[in-house]
């Protein structure tokens, strides 16, 4: 027996799964938490030698006649983190991670380097946002001067799960899309960018490999380490977004996946670059050979996990309660935006309830507007793509918040497009490892068919029944959306 393996390295937890490819079945997973270091002033890091730790704790939950018969590694990794190295791969400060906020002076200052906002957009397809990377790592320039000294590696949360297996310094197009310091047109680091830095930065940065290709071979140190073979193909991997959109078959043209966690995204295959000039939609590059325009908000199920908090309800209880209440909560909007906010950029929003009445002030029209205010800031996405050209023709639910049907239901039809929940709750790892066999397939002297990874999504990933919308109801959701948007736009100036 082969099996592949499949690692996604989140914000708060690492899992790993072992996946019989000819049997389309999880043989094993694991999981260890993830430790994160949070300040007022928005500082959100963590240390290497956290992800060395449960890296190694996920293989040694695993029997060791099971990761025997692993033939590949795919790695999934939370974007944009900055994870900075020695000329020796060890570290030389913390890592700053994508929720880190503390870096909005060095957004401003690169972004009048470069020349504007829109200037920024034309050289690399993204503008300047404290949760790309660009940004903490002048940040460090600016603070920790003598780390900067010693910093000679760049390298992203998922390229040093490659760099821990390997010893191999490499980065792919869809991970280093979000780093702010890549030309999503060209496919290539931006040194028109990367100079406002520093003049020495992008010999700092890896070397870019194809999305099918190899990231390198696990070394006889890391064999050793976790308890599998030498030799063991690694595939390119990538950032968690890009994984999930594999791992929820969003391969074509038109598919959109909508991830539903503390921070929601919302994003979709496309064959040709969308660059959108106004940055709301992220200029990424997919993981599978196209480009993954996406939108990412900080505040996705934050507003129903704090409401449920206050509520003193589990999630059945909340749902339930939600459920009593008419669409669009009967008046009542919540701006969700207990963490500042990426899109639209609020860096330092609050949350507010807006639309209180006597008459409306009761407990399931604050539960359901909670959960509305998740879509109504996908929605946001959701007309960005349109405007850009991009059809839309069906969504990929994911997230721990695709798990309530009452979600599922009102995503449907804020959207007002078909609804699918792909079966099983590990896309990002589960991305990885099907990104892993098309790599095996394509890297070595592979007996049978070599797929497209158009026709490995086919076949590996299962999918449930569709949720499709309701004329009516998505009629009543479009003005309940045109309310929210007018409290987004009053309020917006105060938190800019």
């Amino acid at each position: 027996m082969q099996t592949i393996c499949g690692i996604d390295l989140g914000t708060q937890s690492c899992k790993l799964v072992i996946y019989d490819y000819e049997k389309k079945s999880i043989i094993a997973q694991s999981q260890a938490p993830v430790d994160i270091i949070a300040h007022n002033d928005g500082t959100r890091e963590q240390k290497t030698e956290w992800y060395d730790a449960v890296v190694k704790t996920c293989f040694d939950k695993i029997e060791n006649d099971v990761k025997k018969t692993i033939a590949a590694i795919g790695v999934s990794g939370q974007q944009h983190g900055f994870v900075p190295l020695d000329a020796k791969g060890k570290p030389v400060y913390n890592i700053k991670l994508w929720c880190d906020t503390s870096t909005t002076d060095e957004c401003e200052e690169l972004t009048k380097a470069v020349g504007g906002e829109k200037k920024l957009i034309a050289k690399a397809g993204l503008p300047m946002r404290p949760g790309y990377t660009a940004p903490k790592i002048l940040w460090l320039k600016k603070h920790k001067p003598t780390a900067f000294a010693k910093l000679r590696h760049i390298l992203l949360p998922h390229n040093y799960i490659n760099f821990l297996l390997t010893g191999e310094y490499w980065a792919e197009y869809g991970d280093a899309s979000g780093t702010a310091l890549f030309d999503v047109r060209e496919r290539k680091w931006s040194s028109a960018v990367c100079k406002h830095i520093s003049p020495d930065l992008e010999k700092y940065l890896p070397p870019l490999t194809h999305s099918d290709k190899t990231a390198g071979k696990v070394s006889k140190a890391a064999a050793e380490l976790y308890g599998i073979k030498e030799g063991v193909l690694v595939s390119s991997g990538g950032g968690d977004n890009m994984m999930s959109a594999i791992g929820t078959g969003a391969v074509r043209d038109g598919f959109l996946t909508m991830s539903l966690g503390t921070s929601g995204t919302l994003f979709g295959f496309s064959k040709k670059p969308v660059i959108d000039p106004t940055g709301n939609l992220a200029a990424f590059c997919s993981s599978s050979g196209g480009w993954l325009p996406l939108l990412c908000t900080m505040n996705c199920t934050v507003a129903s996990e704090e409401f449920r908090k206050l509520m003193q309800l589990d999630v059945k209880a909340f749902d339930a309660e939600a459920n009593k209440a008419p669409i669009g909560a009967d008046g009542i909007v919540i701006l969700p935006f207990f963490n500042g906010e990426r899109t639209p950029n609020l860096p330092n929003g609050r949350a507010s309830i807006n639309g209180i009445t006597a008459a409306n002030f009761k407990r399931e029209n604050l539960a359901r507007a909670a959960l509305e205010s998740a879509i109504f800031g996908m929605r946001i996405g959701l007309d960005g793509f349109k405007a850009l050209g991009f059809k839309p023709k069906e969504i990929r639910l994911t997230g721990g918040g695709s798990k309530s049907q009452l979600w599922q239901n009102i995503a449907a039809n804020v959207m007002n497009l078909p609804v699918r929940i792909p079966i099983g709750s590990e896309a990002a790892a589960m991305g990885s490892a099907i990104q892993a066999l098309w790599c095996l397939q394509r890297n070595t002297h592979w007996e049978g068919k070599k797929s497209s990874i158009e026709e490995l999504t086919d076949e590996h990933v299962a999918l449930g029944a569709t949720i499709k919308p309701d004329k009516k109801i998505a009629g009543l959701y479009n003005k309940a959306y045109a309310v929210y948007s007018q409290y987004l736009e009053t309020l917006s100036p105060l938190y800019e």
